[in-house]
């Protein structure tokens, strides 16, 4: 496949589009209960610096605090969220698929390459202190169309710090993406699950809906990637938000895990995009 075949976000906004990943699809959204019983990390961790990328995936990344129950009906036009969204519900057997936590030059291109193979977009929240390091990679997403999140700056448990401390690593990770990406996001995620009053106010006020996740890979703590795709397969089904990562240890698995399960998921008809906002 060419390039020049794909659809690519920066044409898009010279052409003065405002469409959002694949033509066509309608994406409505229902968000949790945010059910289950947290589970607290001994300490929180703030990401692994942009220089010095750690080995060992469980210096960066700890267990999600929250767990999510299945989606309940809600007014779609809530100005303010209150939970995060957990599910995209659109017409057939649609699927998005997202990636933490990058870009990370080790790992991002791989996962890059297969969805430029199969010429399918997805999400990628990253975090501004990897992003800042990798403009790059972000204008490559641009290009390919896939959307980008923010996943603050750092890393950080927001739960531990102040408002302040909150709209500086949303703020600053925006204006990263901006300057690579080529506009704003949109999105944002919340790391560690860890989702707290000021979080949806503030990135409300920043113009980004938070997303959550449907299907959990469990990646980070490297199952094999036998496992991933099984996790993948079994978690299948129309409207789901697959989380993976691609960055904050060795995603080796992931990268692989990824070319196994997406010409799967394609072959039994899932159609693999990308949200598009539905505005107040």
């Amino acid at each position: 496949m060419q390039k020049d075949q794909l659809f690519t976000r920066r044409g898009a906004l010279l052409a003065g589009a405002a469409a959002v990943g694949a033509a066509g699809t309608a994406s409505l959204f229902a968000w949790g209960t945010g059910g289950g019983t947290p589970v607290r990390p001994d300490a929180p961790a703030a990401g692994a610096p942009a220089h010095r990328l750690p080995a060992n995936s469980s210096a960066y990344r700890l267990q999600p605090l929250t767990g999510y129950g299945p989606p309940r009906a809600a007014d779609a036009r809530t100005p303010l969220r209150s939970e995060p969204l957990l599910r995209i519900d659109g017409r057939g057997r649609t699927m998005v698929l997202t990636f933490d936590d990058g870009p990370d030059p080790r790992y991002t291109p791989g996962i890059l390459d297969t969805l430029a193979e199969y010429d399918v977009r997805a999400m990628f929240f990253v975090c501004g202190e990897m992003a800042a390091d990798q403009p790059g990679l972000l204008a490559r997403m641009a290009d390919e169309g896939h959307t980008v999140g923010n996943h603050t700056w750092s890393h950080p448990l927001l739960t531990k710090l102040t408002r302040r401390q909150i709209r500086s690593e949303m703020t600053r990770t925006s204006e990263v993406i901006e300057n690579a990406y080529g506009e704003r996001p949109r999105w944002f995620r919340a790391p560690y699950g860890a989702w707290n009053r000021a979080a949806f106010q503030l990135g409300s006020e920043l113009g980004m809906e938070p997303l959550a996740w449907t299907v959990d890979t469990l990646d980070w703590t490297s199952p094999g990637t036998g496992t991933i795709v099984d996790r993948v397969g079994n978690g299948a089904a129309p409207g789901v938000v697959v989380l993976s990562h691609d960055a904050g240890g060795d995603r080796s698995q992931s990268v692989r895990a990824l070319r196994r399960y997406l010409p799967r998921l394609l072959d039994s008809g899932y159609h693999i995009t990308v949200p598009r906002r539905q505005l107040a």
